[in-house]
């Protein structure tokens, strides 16, 4: 159950990455007060957690529906998230956020700026829902480690929400120097755990 939990943890921390989400946040939020952007953070957080709760709780059963076999999404996912790591160590993933974070402004204005692109797919993009189903399956329907993961994706929602009401001070104390060294670090666990699963998903093949 610890291991579980330590990796459940660790992979969706990695995956949101909610101090590489301040600098975003601060600049999808223009002219806003303290009041506005509190409001948005909040909404982009409910909305967040609950399309990654529900990867959890019905996305091996849709993958089931589909025909889709668990190991080869864990292949396919971990091919996925080694990607993501791999713009993160590249310095491309931020290229990327900040471009749909442009886009989002011009086409959706600020009023929807919670749900495009703060909650999807800043928040919970492709690469967390990715993680959320691999680990729910993971859990092999047990019904404590679901919990766990409930338990975390809160956290890490959690976690994002407090980021953002403290975004302006969190970017000026890391700095840019301490904002690329962070992404970097961050950038290969990601990809150690995404050769993980992509491991686990063949030997399972193998096994079956």
């Amino acid at each position: 159950m610890l291991d579980y939990l330590t990796s459940a943890l660790v992979t969706l921390l990695v995956t949101v990455d909610p101090p590489g989400l301040a600098p975003i946040f601060l600049g999808i939020t223009p002219g806003m007060d303290a009041v506005h952007r509190r409001q948005v953070a909040i909404r982009a957080t409910i909305i967040a957690a609950c399309i990654m709760g529900a990867s959890g709780l019905i996305g091996a059963q849709l993958l089931t529906a589909l025909g889709i076999t668990l190991p080869a999404f864990r292949i396919a996912g971990g091919l996925l998230l080694f990607w993501i790591a791999f713009e993160m160590v590249f310095a491309r993933r931020n290229d990327r956020k900040t471009e749909h974070a442009e886009q989002a402004i011009t086409l959706d204005h600020i009023r929807n700026v919670a749900a495009f692109p703060l909650a999807i797919p800043l928040m919970a993009g492709p690469g967390a829902i990715t993680a959320t189903i691999l680990l729910a399956g993971r859990a092999q329907g047990d019904v404590l480690k679901l919990g766990v993961l409930l338990a975390v994706i809160a956290f890490v929602s959690l976690s994002c929400l407090l980021t953002f009401l403290a975004a302006g001070r969190i970017s000026k104390w890391l700095g840019v120097t301490g904002n690329v060294v962070l992404t970097r670090l961050l950038g290969v666990i990601l990809a150690a755990l995404a050769v993980q699963f992509v491991a686990d998903g063949v030997k399972a093949i193998i096994a079956g």
